[in-house]
């Protein structure tokens, strides 16, 4: 991580008033494959990883039983907080959590971000990857801004002074040693995209008992 979990929240504080207004739209069509793919069904519960001011979260609401939501800048929950009472929203909750202390220990069944990861390192990626892994949910759905190709450093999509995006190869397979099985890859554009991950069989299951 370029900057401390301490300056990256404050920096998101400052900007949680306007962030919603300033998405391009590679971002807006990232978030959407996002709720696609996670398909919460009614007694899901889904943990929503750098929440922000609640976009992922508050759209897969009406179709969960809860949803948690989790970012380390209290100005961006306030902006979820009040996006979630003014839609009448009372399953889901956001509190303070970072990707590899989440806290949370309940169950969950479907893992989502969007645009958060990327502030991590690679192995730090890989550490909050296991750290979800661990959670025991059957999906990961990561929509973030992730190198299909060699990146073009004009390109606006990320800031080297505190941006780390890792390749798509990296975060598969972070994944892979996790534990899960990489289902679908969505390349919204060179430098964003949405891999779909499920939990893989455990081997021992699929075995004959002797």
């Amino acid at each position: 991580m370029k900057k401390s979990v301490e300056e990256h929240a404050a920096r998101f504080d400052e900007k949680a008033s306007e962030y919603d207004d300033s998405k391009h739209e590679e971002y807006l069509a990232c978030a959407n494959l996002v709720i696609e793919h996670a398909a919460p069904g009614p007694d899901d519960v889904v943990l929503d990883l750098g929440t922000g001011t609640g976009a992922i979260a508050l759209a897969l609401a009406p179709d969960a039983a809860r949803v948690v939501g989790r970012d380390i800048s209290d100005g961006m929950m306030s902006e979820a907080r009040a996006k979630a009472d003014d839609e009448g929203l009372e399953n889901v909750e956001f509190a303070y959590g970072t990707f590899r202390e989440p806290e949370y220990d309940g169950d969950v069944d479907v893992v989502t971000s969007n645009f958060a990861m990327h502030h991590l390192s690679d192995e730090e990626k890989r550490e909050a990857i296991d750290v979800v892994a661990a959670l025991g949910p059957r999906r990961f759905v990561l929509g973030d801004v992730m190198f299909f190709g060699e990146p073009d450093p004009d390109e606006p999509f990320y800031s080297p002074e505190v941006d780390d995006p890792a390749t798509v190869g990296v975060l598969a397979d972070a994944l892979t040693d996790a534990g899960f099985s990489l289902t679908a890859v969505e390349r919204v554009h060179e430098q964003v995209g949405v891999l779909v991950a499920e939990r893989a069989p455990d081997a021992t299951e699929s075995g004959d008992d002797e």
